[in-house]
Parts: C-alpha cells; structure tokens; sequence
C-alpha cells in the first residue's frame, strides 16, 4: 500500500483575479512565495518522493516547501479547460449561453468547449497513480486534485463534494492496488524554523 499526499500550488496574480488557468504556465505571486518558503513539509512527507506538475506554480510550490526540486509529469497538469482559460468563472456563470455548470453538476463527462471532462483528466492521471512505487506527495492543481479525491470518497461530481480543497495542506489518499480511498484529515504544512 502506498500512500499519496496532495498539496495545491500557491496562488498566482490569475487566482486572485478570478481567472480559470488551466494549462496557462502562470507563475506565483510575490505573496505566495513569501509564504510558502515559510513553510514546510511536516514528518513523514519531508521525506517522501517529491512530484509536481511541470507547470511553474506547481514545481515551484514544490521546491519551496520542500527545499529541493521535485519530479516532474505531464499527467499532473492542470484540467485543460479550453475556450474557457483566461477568462473569470463568474462571467461564465452568468452568460446562459456559455454551458457553465457548477461543480456539483459536472459528472464524469462534463467537458468546457475545446476542453477536457474529468474523465479525461482520469484517465491521465490513473497511469501516473499506478506507477507510484513508494510514499509521495504531489503538488498540483485544483482539478487534479478533484478528481483523485472524487475517486477516494466515490464521489460523481453529483452534488456537494464530500471535501474542501483548502491551500497549504496535504490531502492524504492511500492506493491498493486500483483501490484508492481517503484515510485521513487534511494535514497543515509547518511553519520553517527560522534558525
């Protein structure tokens, strides 16, 4: 049995803005690299395998928390959300002819114009699981986090998801085999010791 710990990257200048990024290599903020070098991976993570989507907010959220560069895969780039990246999920919501829907109305085959459905997000990142050989945390993004955790909790994108996606903690799955389910609360990052 291995265990995996997801970590969402830092903000970036688009997060605050309310942009969808998907696969838009945004870089963090100012404020999110002051914040995250002040934290750390707590035990027994600081010595787990380090992944991370090779897009620069994830590998460096990665390198900052955990003080060295991190393993890289395509599999853990962002949902693709095609004609919908760079614009605000707001004005989406708005525009009745956009097919915005909120998450709790997705299922596995809701896909944006141009775009990618969780499926497909699925069927990327099961490989990628499958291949994990040890302990490790992954720092990624939002939807790729989704959909390991709709797995974990059996969840369908078919009303209020069983958890919160919440920045500076880890989400903690453990894999059996294909089986795969959530195992524990979310656990905070530490604060660096400034010595």
């Amino acid at each position: 049995m291995i265990r995996l710990a997801l970590l969402r990257h830092g903000h970036t200048p688009w997060n605050r803005a309310g942009r969808i990024q998907g696969r838009s290599d945004i870089a963090l903020d100012e404020d999110a690299r002051a914040e995250l070098a002040a934290q750390t991976l707590p035990t027994p993570w600081d010595k787990a395998e380090l992944w991370a989507s090779p897009l620069m907010r994830a590998a460096e959220t990665a390198e900052l928390v955990a003080g060295h560069a991190p393993k890289t895969s395509a599999a853990l780039i962002e949902m693709n959300w095609g004609d919908w990246e760079g614009k605000q999920g707001v004005d989406l919501k708005a525009d009745p002819d956009s097919g915005f829907r909120d998450i709790e109305d997705w299922g596995w085959h809701y896909r944006p114009p141009n775009g990618e459905s969780p499926q497909d997000v699925w069927d990327r990142i099961e490989p990628w699981l499958a291949g994990l050989t040890r302990d490790s945390v992954a720092v990624c993004h939002i939807g790729i986090m989704r959909m390991i955790l709709a797995k974990a909790h059996g969840w369908n994108f078919d009303g209020p998801a069983p958890f919160r996606i919440k920045r500076n903690r880890l989400f903690i799955v453990e894999l059996d085999g294909s089986s795969l389910r959530s195992v524990e609360e979310p656990v905070r990052l530490l604060k660096r010791d400034a010595s």
